[in-house]
C-alpha cells in the first residue's frame, strides 16, 4: 500500500494536482469543466448528498453546505488536470474533501461517457508550501497555467505577445483568475480568501502581479 509522505496539518497551506491516466483528457467540454467546479463548493461540506439527485452543475450551489472541510485559496481546470490551492480548516479533513470530490466527479464522468473505471492517474499529489514566497509563487504558478493551451512552451522560452496572454487569462472561465480580476459570478462563492495571505487585497494588485509575471517572461 503507498503512503502518502506528508500529512495535512490545519492552517498549514498545500498545492494539489492531479491529471488523467496517461494523460488523458478528464474535462471534454463546458459541462464538465461547470460540474467539477461546482463539486469544488459542494463537496467542500460536512453535509452529505446524494451526487445523482444534482443533475446539472449549477444546482450544486444551492446545496446547504454547513461546516466547511478546507478553505480553496485558489484553482485552474486544464483539459487534462487541475491544480487547487487548499488549507485544512481547524475541524475539517483535506483527505476527505479530496475523496468526496474525485468520487463525485468520476461517477459523474463515467456515467456521462459510458465508462468504467478509475480516471486519475493514482492519487492526487501534494505540495506542502511552507514558506511565503512559496505561497505567493503557487498563487500565480496556479492563475498562469492556461497560457500553456495557446504557448505550450512559454515558460522556456518567455512571451511574444503578452497583450494576447492578458486577453486569453481574463477569458478563461475555468479558475480562480476571475474572482481574483473583480468579476461578479457565481463561482466567487468556491474561494475562502479570508483564510490566505492577504496578497492581493484589490483587483488592482491582482493584475499587477500577473502582469508583473507575463513582462518578466516576456523579456527572457
Amino acid at each position: 500500500m503507498a503512503f502518502r509522505k506528508i500529512s495535512f496539518a490545519p492552517g498549514e497551506y498545500y498545492h494539489i494536482y492531479n491529471r488523467g491516466n496517461s494523460k488523458q483528457k478528464i474535462f471534454h467540454d463546458i459541462e464538465d469543466y461547470r460540474r467539477f467546479m461546482g463539486l469544488l463548493y459542494a463537496c467542500n461540506s460536512t453535509n452529505s448528498f446524494r451526487i445523482y439527485s444534482l443533475n446539472k452543475g449549477e444546482n450544486l450551489y444551492d446545496f446547504e453546505r454547513g461546516e466547511q472541510l478546507v478553505g480553496i485559496g485558489t484553482y485552474v481546470l486544464m483539459p487534462n488536470h487541475f491544480h487547487i490551492l487548499i488549507t485544512s480548516t481547524e475541524n475539517g479533513d483535506l483527505s476527505k474533501f479530496m475523496q468526496k470530490i474525485v468520487t463525485a466527479y468520476v461517477m459523474y464522468y463515467n456515467k456521462k461517457y459510458k465508462r468504467t473505471g478509475g480516471l486519475f492517474e493514482g492519487k492526487f499529489k501534494a505540495e506542502h508550501l511552507d514558506t511565503d514566497k512559496y505561497l505567493k509563487y503557487i498563487f500565480s504558478y496556479i492563475h498562469l497555467n492556461p497560457i500553456k493551451l495557446i504557448d505550450k512552451n512559454w515558460k522556456e522560452t518567455g512571451i511574444t505577445d503578452k497583450e494576447k496572454a492578458l486577453r486569453f487569462l481574463a477569458g478563461y472561465k475555468y479558475s480562480g483568475y476571475q474572482t481574483y480580476s473583480g468579476e461578479e459570478r457565481r463561482e466567487n462563492i468556491i474561494l475562502n480568501k479570508k483564510l490566505f495571505p492577504k496578497y492581493f487585497p484589490t483587483a488592482q494588485k491582482f493584475s499587477k502581479e500577473i502582469l508583473d509575471w507575463i513582462t518578466y517572461k516576456g523579456s527572457q
